[in-house]
Order: C-alpha cells, then sequence, then structure tokens
C-alpha cells in the first residue's frame, strides 16, 4: 500500500473545485492510456459538492464520460430516488449532466428491488467480479481513482469503528446496526478499496480535525477505518485547513489554489 501525500486547501469550497479538477485530470489521463476508466464515488457533503464543481466547469467535457464505468463504495439501504441515497446525490449533481452510459453506472440495489441487504451486498460483488479482467488479479477492477468521505468517528464507506465488516474478506458487505443512520447499508470492505490505483481521503471541517490526525498517525483500521484506506499506488488526504488543523508540523502542504 502507498504512503500516504497529504494536501492542504484554504476552505472547503476551494477544496471541492480544486479535487474536481484533480478528478477530470486523472480520468482524462486514464483514459488516454487505456481507453476507459473507473471511478468509484462517494457521498456526503464533500463528495457531493466536488460533482456538482465538476458539473460546473467546461474542462469536464475532457471526459469521454461514455467510457467510465462508476461504482459507489457504499450506499444506504433505501428505495431507489430517496434524496438520502449517494447514488441520488451524484444523479442530481452530476451524472444526470454528462453523457454516461446508462449500463455503466453501477449503483446499488435498494429494498425496493426485492432484495434484502445481503442479497444487495452478494449481487453488487458480483457485478464487480463480471468487471475485473485478468490484469486485476483479484475479484473486483483495478478502479482508477475511488473516492471516500471521512467521518469525525474516522469512518470511511460504510465501514466503522469496531464493526464486523472491518473484519471481512469480502468485496461487499451489507451492514446492519450502524451508528449513523440509516442503520442498515451496503459498504465495500477494506481489501476492495486498496484494490484501487489510487484513493483519495477527502475531508473538510474542524470536526474531522482528530480523525485525520489518527488516520495519519499509525492508528489501527480497527480503531479507525480511514488508516486502512490506502491504494496500490496512491493514497491523497485532501483536506481543507480545518480538518488539517489538529496535523503536527510538518505533516502535509498546501495546495496551490
Amino acid at each position: 500500500m502507498s504512503v500516504p501525500s497529504v494536501l492542504i486547501h484554504r476552505d472547503a469550497d476551494l477544496l471541492a473545485k480544486a479535487v474536481a479538477a484533480r478528478l477530470i485530470t486523472g480520468l482524462v489521463d486514464a483514459q488516454a492510456a487505456k481507453g476507459s476508466a473507473h471511478l468509484v464515488l462517494t457521498g456526503g457533503g464533500m463528495g457531493i459538492s466536488t460533482l456538482a464543481e465538476v458539473a460546473a466547469t467546461h474542462a469536464r467535457d475532457a471526459v469521454e464520460w461514455p467510457r467510465l464505468d462508476i461504482w459507489w463504495g457504499d450506499e444506504r439501504f433505501l428505495p431507489t430516488g430517496d434524496p438520502e441515497r449517494n447514488e441520488t446525490g451524484a444523479r442530481s449533481a452530476l451524472l444526470d449532466h454528462v453523457d454516461v452510459d446508462p449500463a455503466r453506472v453501477h449503483p446499488m440495489k435498494g429494498p425496493d428491488s426485492g432484495l434484502d441487504a445481503e442479497e444487495s451486498a452478494a449481487l453488487y460483488a458480483e457485478e464487480l467480479r463480471k468487471a475485473s479482467r485478468p490484469e486485476d488479479h483479484g475479484p473486483v477492477p483495478s478502479f482508477d481513482i475511488l473516492m471516500l468521505g471521512l467521518g469525525p468517528d474516522g469512518h470511511v464507506a460504510s465501514l466503522f469503528p469496531g464493526m464486523p465488516a472491518l473484519y471481512d474478506e469480502r468485496p461487499v458487505v451489507a451492514v446492519h446496526g450502524a451508528p449513523k443512520p440509516p442503520p442498515t447499508r451496503i459498504s465495500m470492505t477494506l481489501p476492495t478499496l486498496r484494490a484501487a490505483r489510487e484513493v483519495w481521503v477527502i475531508a473538510a471541517g474542524e470536526e474531522k480535525a482528530g480523525a485525520v490526525r489518527l488516520a495519519l498517525q499509525e492508528s489501527g483500521p480497527m480503531q479507525v477505518p480511514a488508516a486502512g484506506a490506502r491504494g496500490r499506488s496512491r493514497t491523497l488526504f485532501l483536506l481543507d485547513r480545518a480538518a488539517a488543523s489538529k496535523l503536527p508540523p510538518g505533516l502535509g502542504r498546501p495546495a496551490s489554489p
């Protein structure tokens, strides 16, 4: 796993703009190298703000959207179209405004599909397996960019401290009894997150500062799940100044506007 790099932006608005620009560049580079790309989205305020910034810039047209596979790191187990679903936010912020191929957009199924949470997780794992190639050397694609939000408790995706999902080796699991509502969710597991070439942990706000510090200072992933979120080639912690406020001096560098 890669050693994290930390980039610090002035505030949350600038962070969203900077991550959006970085995302467009990363997708364009991946498509130029391979012809297509795999992107894993996150929800939360910063995740959706970043997608809205992508939609707002003309540079988005540099991405060949029909040649992009779009996945989610986790999802609230709620019906399709529910405003609390990560998918709903992503569609409203970006996906409804670009020329994605519907067959390459891969949402996690909700209860309206007739599946329970375990069945939904197993179906998503099978979808990932079908999209993987021999060169991926595993049951999931080697995602080009995997984006994660960060909770004040250090959770990423729907992997919460001390919960059984952190120990699970399956690619995707159902999560029950999550401490943050709704209690039932679907989540990629740590082995799946670590299959990504690049993992980006995006955090803004002083309430995230303690979790950022712990995630970057040798905490165990069972206590601080973000400490286990690492990309194979690159791991970035993309922060605003407030989220970086508890880091020791010298850990992280200011990013260019």
